[in-house]
């Protein structure tokens, strides 16, 4: 069920065999996954079913079990959250999680920070060097504010920005951490139609854009069909069925286990 072309680009994300168990629950079990540079790649499956929770161990919050995963063939497995980002997977959250009191331009520009070379006391003494990379990064958190339409909202506390923009504030903070593969968790939820539709041309564009390569957990089947070459169906922690996100939407496993018809 993969696509013809998949061979031809390189692998940016692979896991071995992870799990992670919790007491006597297996919460992840065997899960394997090979996604292809430029991917936009879907992890569906029923609450409970683990997706998150193998989100979590892909961005260093949980350590495996067992198993291993790599990025671009680099091993992140059992690194700290901050090594995971700076080597290169951002996420967003089920939940938003902005910096509420913060306005929007300063939200992205806390993506940002990591790659800001002037150290500790340059920054409260407010050297030549530590302004002169402040005045780059503003100007680089409002390039992404225009390319996600948020430029004008730049001044607004992100608490006051609509559910729709928050979400797109949350995505682009990602962004500005310069990431390679960015993982994305139900995006969509909450949403109208309308800001569904936006959302899926949002991830679209910015996948064209950036060339970035994306994982998303959605349960919305509109979105997934509509913009994801390829899924993984995970139930009870494991891979239920894999490949082409038309072939595996049709299995009739995933029928049964997932859609409910």
């Amino acid at each position: 069920m993969e696509a013809s072309n998949q061979s031809a680009r390189p692998v940016v994300l692979r896991t071995e065999h992870l799990c992670i168990q919790f007491g006597g629950l297996r919460a992840v079990d065997d899960v394997n996954l090979e996604i292809y540079e430029g991917e936009l790649y879907g992890l569906i499956g029923p609450n409970g079913a683990g997706k998150t929770t193998v989100f979590n161990l892909l961005t260093g919050v949980y350590k495996p079990t067992s198993g291993r995963f790599f990025l671009c063939d680099k091993n992140l497995t059992g690194k700290s959250p901050i090594e995971v980002n700076r080597a290169g997977i951002a996420r967003t959250f089920q939940n938003i999680r902005l910096f509420n009191n913060l306005t929007v331009l300063e939200n992205v520009m806390v993506g940002l920070s990591n790659q800001i070379p002037c150290n500790v006391v340059e920054s409260v003494l407010r050297l030549p060097r530590h302004k002169k990379s402040e005045a780059e990064y503003q100007k680089r958190a409002m390039e992404l504010l225009e390319i996600f339409n948020l430029a004008e909202y730049k001044d607004y506390l992100a608490a006051n920005l609509p559910y729709g923009k928050q979400r797109k504030l949350e995505i682009a903070r990602a962004m500005a951490t310069g990431p390679k593969l960015l993982l994305l968790d139900e995006p969509a939820a909450g949403m109208n139609p309308n800001e569904t539709q936006e959302l899926m041309d949002d991830i679209t564009f910015i996948r064209k854009q950036f060339g970035i390569t994306i994982l998303l957990i959605e349960h919305d089947m509109r979105l997934v069909s509509g913009i994801c070459e390829r899924v993984t169906v995970l139930n009870f922690g494991t891979a239920l069925a894999s490949g082409k996100t038309s072939d595996v939407l049709n299995h009739p496993e995933v029928v049964k286990a997932y859609l409910g018809e």
